[in-house]
């Protein structure tokens, strides 16, 4: 599978444990800084641990696994960390994880001492598709979802699929909600094919494409004043979903399950302000309602969401912004969305 290459940094797909050894062989590191979790240093790490055991400067970081990890203290606790370990400027950062691990370990690692190289090693699908390219690092503030953080590049990201057969069918239904939003936001064709292809564990040549859509659209905006935007259909509502959970459910929903409702809810907002086709909002609608498991909405709950829309860190001027659809595969950025009108969206996906 071909090599991808980002603005500044590749991508590699094939033989990647290997790329990496033969990056940091290359780099001439002081030290090297392994951060994971505990799932990740279960089922993965070995293998990394095992492919740089010739090397004798490594140290593991672990934190819990979970959002409820990605905020200030537990950076805190990893900036400490470093300091003890004596990591000065020529020191690496590798985020061997999911997107809590490489949002946190780039943030992290962007910051202490005004910067250090990172790289990222992501362990499931959500972060291949999404965390791990673009260069946004960030962390949890006051339930108000990476509203602290940097636009950081990595220098080099290693993908390898084999990580993804340690994951729970969850976490595959989390990633792959990513992967549809790609195809919905700029690839018609790559959404049919995602609906018509065994999901359970989607092949190497469906998350290369997801990759390359989304580092296309990196490149061509780094620091998210246009283009970009597009990346963030379904995320207006669905963040805010997915903090009231994480605040309220004892299983909270998982990133993707979210944004799989804000997608849902924001395509009925596409159809209603800017024109998309009743017959694709109901296609997208159902779609995503047999992949994945109904969140319980009720009226009650709207104020408190509406309340942390408010504080989306792509607002502007007090408005609710989201990206919305003109089509399966074309995109519209910087839609305002009144409260009457998100409500209106919710109680749609509620009587689905």
């Amino acid at each position: 599978m071909q090599t991808i290459q980002s603005d500044s940094y590749p991508i590699f797909f094939e033989n990647s444990i290997q790329e990496l050894v033969n990056f940091v062989e290359r780099g001439n590191y002081s030290r090297l800084f392994i951060l994971t979790d505990e799932n990740t240093g279960e089922f993965c790490l070995p293998a990394i641990q095992t492919a740089l055991a010739h090397l004798d400067k490594t140290d593991i970081i672990e934190v819990n696994a979970g959002e409820e990890s990605k905020n200030l203290d537990f950076c805190m606790g990893i900036w400490k960390m470093l300091i003890d370990f004596g990591a000065d400027r020529k020191a690496l950062m590798i985020n061997v994880g999911g997107g809590v691990i490489t949002d946190m370990g780039g943030f992290v690692a962007s910051t202490y001492k005004r910067g250090i190289d990172f790289v990222q090693v992501p362990t499931t699908l959500l972060a291949q598709v999404d965390a791990s390219v673009g260069g946004k690092t960030g962390v949890d503030l006051d339930g108000v979802k990476n509203i602290i953080g940097t636009f950081t590049q990595p220098k080099a990201v290693f993908m390898d699929v084999e990580f993804l057969k340690t994951l729970p069918p969850r976490q595959i239904l989390s990633g792959l909600a990513e992967m549809l939003k790609h195809g919905l936001i700029v690839d018609r064709a790559y959404w049919d094919d995602l609906k018509n292809s065994d999901l359970s564990l989607p092949s190497v040549e469906l998350v290369h494409r997801s990759v390359e859509i989304k580092n296309e659209v990196v490149i061509e905006d780094p620091h998210e004043k246009g283009i970009r935007k597009a990346l963030n259909l379904g995320h207006t509502i669905g963040h805010a979903i997915e903090t009231y959970s994480l605040l309220n459910d004892d299983n909270p929903l998982t990133h993707g399950e979210a944004i799989a409702a804000g997608m849902v809810c924001e395509a009925y907002l596409s159809a209603q302000k800017i024109g998309l086709p009743n017959e694709e909002l109901r296609e997208i609608s159902s779609v995503f309602d047999k992949l994945y498991p109904r969140y319980t909405l009720n009226e009650a709950m709207f104020p408190a969401l509406l309340e942390i829309m408010q504080n989306d860190k792509k607002n502007e001027n007090g408005n609710i912004n989201c990206t919305l659809l003109t089509r399966i595969g074309q995109y519209s950025i910087d839609n305002v969305c009144t409260p009457d009108e998100i409500c209106d969206s919710l109680r749609y996906y509620a009587a689905l």
